[in-house]
C-alpha cells in the first residue's frame, strides 16, 4: 500500500513502458481506465494505478474523487507524472473513491473539455465516467439528443453516455445505468463513479480489456495487471464480457444484461498495447510476444547475422525469434528515454531529425553485418523506411524486416487511432511493393493463423474467430452505424437483453 508519504518519490520515477512516446509510426495507444472504493488516499493510488497505465495514453489524464459529501476533479494535459506528482494536488482530491483515466483521443480532439473523467450532476446525484474504447454509434445518438434539445459540453463519444442516463425515468440505478449502456454500440470498458457506487461494465464482446482487483478490504478496477502490481493489489478475476459489476459498502453485485456472445478481445492487446508484464486473458502477454517472435521465425525465417529489435515493444518478438532461429540477439537500435514529444515539436529543423533524435544505430552491432529488423507492426510505412536507412548508414550489409502481427489493411472503429484505409501501407501495396517502398533486402509478416498458434490455437476459428482482428481481416465485429448509415443496418448485438 502506498500513502502520500512515498507518493511524490514514486510518481517522479519515468515510466519506460510508455512506449507511445517514441516516435514511431504504429497504432496509436487505447486509453487506461482506473478505480477504487473504500480506501484511504484513493486518489494518491489513482495516480500510482495511471502512471502504471501511461503506455495506453499520453495525451491528458484525469481523477475524480468523492469525499462523502461532494465530488472533486482535476484533469490535466499532459502526462500523469508531470501533472499528479504534488502532494497539494492529491490533497485536493480528498475522499476514499476515485476514478481516473489516462487519453489518447481517438474520438474528439485533444482539448481540456474531452479529458476524462466527464463529470455531471443528474438529478440523484454526481456521476463520473472514464471510458477506454469507442462507440460506433455516438454520432447517430448524439444527433438524436441534441434535437430533442441535449446539450454537449466536448466532442467526446463519452458524453452520449451522460444524457442517456439522465435521460432514463427507470427509478433504480442499475435499470437507468443498464437502459443506457444498451443503446450504445462498439467497443467500451467503463468506470464510473456516484456518490455511493463504484461501477464497471464491459462490451457484450469483451474487445477493451477490464479486469478486478483487490487492495485490503477495497476493490479496484484497472485496465491491465500492471495497475494493480504497483499499487500492491491482488488480482481477481476479468470483468466478464457483457458483465456489470457495482460496488457499494455492501460489497459488489453482478449483472449480465446483455445476450451472451463469446469473448473476442483485442487481439492488439497481445501485439502491442499491454504492457509486457500485464497478464490479459490469463495469458503472459511477454510471453505471447515471444511466442510471435517465434512462429515468425518459422514462417519467415531469414539468413543474417544479428537479430535487431525496434524498441521497445518489438523486444521479445525479437528475443523469440532469436531463439528459435539461433542467430544473436542484439540491441542494434539505442532509444532515448528522455527525449520527450514537447522537446521536437518547437522547431520545424529539430523536428526534421525525426527518428535519430529518439533512437540511434549501435554502430559497433550493424556495421558490415546482415541484420534482420523485428517490429511489431506497419501503418504507413514511412518510420520503417527512416529505419532501414538508418541501418544502411550504419554500414549494415543488409536489412531485413520481419513484423509480428500481420498486414494492417483495415481501419478500426474501436478507439484504435489508425489512419483511413486509402493511407495504411498494406492496404495499398502488396509485399514486394511495401519492401521497395521501404527499401528493405526482404520484408515478411507473420501470418494471421501463425499469430493465433502463437497464443496457443491451432489458427483462426473464420466462423468463430477468437479474438477481435478486423484491421487484419476486415471482419468489424458489431455494427459500424455512423460509418455505414447508408448501408443496410447490421444486427445490432448490443440490443438484445436476456
Amino acid at each position: 500500500m502506498h500513502s502520500l508519504a512515498n507518493f511524490e518519490s514514486l510518481m517522479g520515477k519515468p515510466n519506460l513502458y510508455a512506449h507511445g512516446c517514441n516516435g514511431f509510426e504504429r497504432p496509436k495507444e487505447e486509453c487506461g481506465v482506473f478505480g477504487i472504493f473504500g480506501q484511504p488516499d484513493a486518489a494518491a493510488i489513482t495516480a500510482l494505478g495511471l502512471h502504471a497505465l501511461q503506455h495506453r495514453g499520453q495525451e491528458a489524464a484525469g481523477i475524480v474523487s468523492f469525499d462523502g459529501s461532494q465530488f472533486q476533479a482535476e484533469r490535466r494535459l499532459g502526462l500523469v507524472g508531470d501533472n499528479f506528482n504534488k502532494r497539494n494536488i492529491i490533497e485536493r482530491l480528498a475522499g476514499e473513491s476515485a476514478v481516473g483515466h489516462v487519453r489518447y483521443s481517438t474520438s474528439g480532439d485533444t482539448i481540456m473539455r474531452n479529458v476524462q473523467p466527464l463529470f455531471a450532476e443528474h438529478s440523484r446525484g454526481g456521476f463520473a465516467i472514464c471510458h477506454n474504447g469507442n462507440l460506433t454509434n455516438a454520432n447517430t445518438l448524439r444527433k438524436e439528443l441534441v434535437k430533442d434539445g441535449a446539450i454537449f459540453q466536448s466532442t467526446s463519444d463519452t458524453e452520449v453516455l451522460l444524457h442517456l442516463l439522465a435521460r432514463s425515468k427507470k427509478r433504480a440505478f442499475i435499470e437507468r445505468f443498464t437502459e443506457a449502456v444498451l443503446q450504445i454500440e462498439g467497443a467500451f470498458a467503463l468506470t464510473c463513479l456516484t456518490n455511493k457506487k463504484l461501477v464497471g461494465v464491459r462490451d457484450p464482446l469483451g474487445i477493451r480489456p477490464l479486469l478486478l482487483g483487490r487492495l485490503g478490504e477495497s476493490w479496484v478496477l484497472a485496465s491491465e495487471t500492471c495497475a494493480f502490481d504497483i499499487v500492491g493489489a491482488e488480482f481477481v478475476r476479468e470483468i466478464e464480457n457483457g458483465e456489470i459489476v457495482v460496488i457499494t459498502k455492501s460489497g459488489i453485485k453482478s449483472y449480465h444484461p446483455f445476450k451472451k456472445h463469446p469473448q473476442r478481445p483485442c487481439i492488439f492487446e497481445y501485439i502491442y498495447f499491454a504492457r509486457p508484464d500485464s497478464i490479459v486473458s490469463g495469458k503472459s502477454v511477454y510471453e505471447v510476444r515471444k511466442n510471435m517472435g517465434e512462429q515468425l521465425a518459422i514462417e519467415a525465417p531469414a539468413e543474417a547475422d544479428v537479430i535487431i529489435p525496434i524498441p521497445d515493444s518489438g523486444v521479445p518478438a525479437a528475443i523469440g525469434y532469436a531463439q528459435k532461429s539461433g542467430v544473436p540477439f542484439e540491441l542494434g537500435i539505442i532509444r532515448n528515454h528522455y527525449v520527450g514529444r514537447t522537446f521536437i515539436e518547437p522547431e520545424q529543423q529539430i523536428r526534421q531529425l525525426g527518428v535519430k533524435l529518439k533512437h540511434s544505430a549501435n554502430r559497433s552491432m550493424v556495421e558490415g553485418k546482415s541484420v534482420v529488423l523485428i517490429d511489431d507492426s506497419i501503418v504507413r510505412g514511412t518510420t520503417s523506411v527512416k529505419l532501414v536507412s538508418m541501418m544502411y548508414e550504419a554500414g549494415a550489409r543488409q536489412v531485413h524486416m520481419r513484423i509480428s502481427s500481420p498486414p494492417i489493411t483495415h481501419p478500426d472503429f474501436y478507439g484504435i487511432d489508425t489512419p483511413d484505409q486509402n493511407k495504411l501501407l498494406a492496404a495499398n501495396y502488396d509485399i514486394e511493393g511495401m519492401r521497395k517502398f521501404m527499401g528493405a533486402d526482404s520484408l515478411a509478416f507473420i501470418s494471421v493463423d501463425g499469430i493465433y498458434r502463437a497464443m496457443g490455437h491451432e489458427g483462426r476459428n473464420n466462423q468463430h474467430p477468437q479474438y477481435t482482428d478486423h484491421c487484419f481481416t476486415g471482419d468489424y465485429p458489431t455494427p459500424l452505424t455512423d460509418k455505414n448509415h447508408e448501408e443496410e443496418p447490421h444486427p445490432s448485438l448490443l440490443s438484445e437483453v436476456l
